[in-house]
């Protein structure tokens, strides 16, 4: 009876061994697998961490740099609009796509940007007009003409023919208008003045609409 029981002991034991290294094998293997997927998981932590911290960084410096660039174009257009109204103490600019200009906070004119199809490219022209919708003058904002030729649209002998002329006289001299083409540069000229014509045109109907 003594033997059978220390028998069972035994077994009992070898059992319990058995089972113990069973689950040490278990344990090892889920250890093992769990550093193989640290392993492989912290690159892809540090990987995204730094993906999102130069994504960020490019948006912020893209921000800047359109604050930038917008700042830069206001600053332009204020000294342009003063070019053509020395006596503006403010303006605003209005969702329609043009601006008001004030003196003792009064409107005393309009402006608005036009783009016209040259020779070389596109022509921006800045133009002002005064509450009568007069012309005031205009101003070649940028162009890409071939020099000595279609640049001289900048110059003041060509610009500043549109000082004080009507939506009707702003046409070439050989058509019916008051505007002389610049030798050689019969393309810049007309396109010059049919942007001007034709934005004009726009722009009065839309102020007197607002107006009224």
């Amino acid at each position: 009876m003594i033997l059978i029981r220390q028998n069972l002991t035994k077994k009992i034991k070898q059992e319990k061994k058995k089972s113990n290294m069973t689950n040490n094998r278990g344990n090892s293997k889920e250890q093992k697998f769990e550093k193989i997927l640290k392993a492989k998981l912290y690159p892809l932590i540090f990987l995204s961490i730094i993906v999102f911290i130069s994504v960020s960084l490019l948006i912020f410096i893209s921000n800047i740099t359109k604050e930038k660039i917008a700042a830069e174009r206001d600053a332009q257009i204020v000294e342009q609009l003063k070019l053509l109204f020395p006596e503006m103490q403010d303006f605003k600019y209005d969702k329609n796509d043009y601006y008001k200009i004030y003196s003792s906070n009064q409107i005393i004119g309009y402006a608005f940007t036009t783009k016209g199809k040259g020779y070389g490219g596109d022509i921006n022209i800045l133009v002002g007009i005064d509450s009568s919708f007069m012309v005031k003058g205009i101003n070649i904002i940028s162009n890409t003409e071939t020099p000595g030729l279609g640049t001289k649209i900048t110059e003041s002998f060509f610009i500043d023919q549109f000082k004080g002329l009507s939506l009707e006289e702003i046409n070439l001299s050989k058509n019916g208008g008051k505007v002389d083409a610049i030798t050689g540069a019969t393309i810049s000229s007309k396109a010059v003045v049919d942007a001007v014509r034709n934005e004009l045109k726009i722009k009065i109907d839309t102020i007197k609409k607002q107006n009224n």
